[in-house]
């Protein structure tokens, strides 16, 4: 019997909405199943907090790695802001810290001297120069068939750069770059983004995820998306439905069967749809339950190793360097605690199975740079949001039993951390929602799990892959090709857990579309 429609979409995340797109437009019929009520998975933005009207990123909040040759093909009303600051990291036990402003290239040296860093801000430029040059190089392949290893680092053309990006633990680059705990440090969390890794990680995880954050549209700039994520889900729906894509939202998808029928469930009552290609924007983890209807083995789940938090502010808080305006330290990556050697110690003591005391964190304030979301009158008032992404507080922390303490203890702990580089208590400035509570949200590895399908918690689906793959693996069909291949013919994966897949990119969907435009 012929199939329903040419294309079936499990989930409706970004990339769902990227190749259901360009797959519409080149004239397949597509139907999008959303488990949620709405689409977009993590690009998302919420009404967080009762009767405070300000649309937060809850989930994702920064852009780098949506090509724009995605955004002018799909022709999507998408902005995004450059922030002027790349980051501020105070150092822990002082009054001082390292402020990065793009813009100023001799405050910046000045910064660097502040904290005894003066070889390192000459070195700082030398080692984001070789960063700048791998982004050139790599950046561009992104949206096309896979290059081989060999070819990728002739694409390169630097022997030695590649050796210290993509063969050595990415440590060994940094500790010969720079001299400087904090400084170090800084560079380091660029590797450590949702993954639980040391930085001379036999495995290289750490590496991947460091060449990831850094090559984003050949400059490895993270932008803010104008009204916040779910604008660029917006865009992307509209997208979607303008080239003929039919959304279904409230279908939890129940089962693929390797020949292409798809059942689910909505509203109480079971569907089945049969489609010529499946294509899977869930963790590679979750398709093969969906497949084979058995759990796989849980040494095979992914782990996320994050806790995000969101807060919404009164106002933005002093700072215990008091010659640096905090709207230039929170207009970048605020770091805190994320030393060198503090980020080794949050490492060991989550592997010893304990919260890292202190907690090395990033914060955000989308408000600063874009403050369309919230309303006039929190813009008036001097309102921000702020987001804190917890590093080394992975998934193997927390049971079912255990999720609403460990929540809890984890808020705590990411406050006080918080609280130690400031000049006054945080809690101090957070706003209370019409209820009389504090705005504050905490989202851990388990949460996330729940809420968007993530196994682990882990943003990126399971483990990051290189942008290419080895001179050996098999390359004979267009999925492999472009890196969406599956162990059944007709499913094609589409979202984080590609290659190339993770962040919000879009680079899952649109090689997904590519791979079956090709072999149409």
């Amino acid at each position: 019997m012929p199939a329903d429609r040419d294309i079936v979409i499990v989930g409706g995340g970004h990339n769902a909405l990227v190749a259901a797109t360009y797959l519409a437009q080149a004239g397949k019929t597509v139907t999008v199943l959303e488990r949620l009520e709405t689409v977009g998975g993590a690009a998302v933005s919420a009404d967080a907090f009762p009767g405070v009207d300000a649309r937060l990123s809850r989930y994702s909040y920064l852009v780098s790695l949506l090509p724009q040759r995605i955004i002018r093909e799909l022709a999507l009303d998408i902005r995004l802001l450059r922030r002027r600051y790349s980051s501020f990291t105070p150092e822990p036990g002082t009054n001082r810290g390292l402020l990065v402003d793009n813009a100023d290239p001799a405050a910046t040296a000045a910064s660097f001297a502040s904290i005894g860093a003066v070889p390192d801000a000459e070195a700082w430029s030398d080692f984001y120069q070789g960063t700048a040059t791998a982004a050139r190089a790599i950046f561009p392949t992104v949206c096309s068939p896979l290059l081989t290893r060999s070819e990728a680092r002739r694409a390169l053309g630097d022997d030695r750069l590649w050796a210290a990006l993509i063969e050595k633990p990415i440590g060994e680059a940094i500790e010969s770059s720079f001299s400087n705990d904090l400084v170090r440090g800084v560079v380091l969390t660029d590797a450590l983004i949702g993954t639980f890794a040391d930085a001379h990680d036999a495995t290289l995880a750490a590496n991947r995820c460091f060449l990831y954050h850094v090559i984003g549209n050949e400059t490895g700039n993270w932008d803010v998306p104008v009204g916040g994520m779910g604008a660029v889900t917006s865009a992307l729906g509209a997208a979607a439905r303008k080239a003929g894509t039919t959304l279904v939202t409230g279908a939890e998808v129940t089962h693929i069967d390797p020949d292409g029928e798809v059942r689910y469930t909505r509203r109480d009552e079971e569907h089945r749809l049969s489609a010529s290609t499946v294509l899977a924007n869930v963790a590679p983890y979750v398709l093969d339950r969906l497949v084979t209807g058995s759990s796989p083995s849980s040494a095979d789940r992914p782990e996320g190793a994050q806790v995000k938090v969101n807060l919404m502010l009164s106002r933005l808080p002093k700072l215990l360097d008091a010659s640096i305006d905090p709207a230039a330290a929170f207009g970048g990556t605020f770091h805190i605690n994320e030393l060198y050697s503090q980020l080794q110690s949050a490492f060991d003591a989550a592997v010893g199975g304990s919260i890292p005391d202190p907690v090395p964190a990033e914060i955000y304030c989308h408000s600063l740079t874009d403050p369309s979301i919230l309303s006039p009158e929190l813009q008036s008032s001097g309102a921000q949001t702020l987001t804190v992404f917890a590093l080394h507080t992975p998934d193997r922390l927390l049971t079912r039993e255990n999720n609403e303490v460990m929540r809890r203890k984890l808020e705590a702990a990411i406050i006080s951390s918080l609280d130690s580089v400031l000049a006054e208590p945080i809690e101090s400035v957070v706003m209370a929602d019409a209820d009389g509570r504090p705005c504050i949200e905490t989202k851990t590895t388990l949460d996330l799990e729940d809420s968007l399908g993530m196994p682990g918690g882990n943003i990126f689906h399971g483990p990051l892959s290189w942008p290419f793959v080895e001179d050996d693996a098999p390359l004979s069909t267009a999925a492999e090709r472009w890196g969406v291949a599956t162990a059944w013919d007709r499913i094609l994966m589409c979202g984080s857990g590609a290659r190339r897949g993770g962040a919000v990119s879009g680079l899952g969907g649109h090689n997904a579309a590519m791979a079956v435009l090709e072999s149409a």
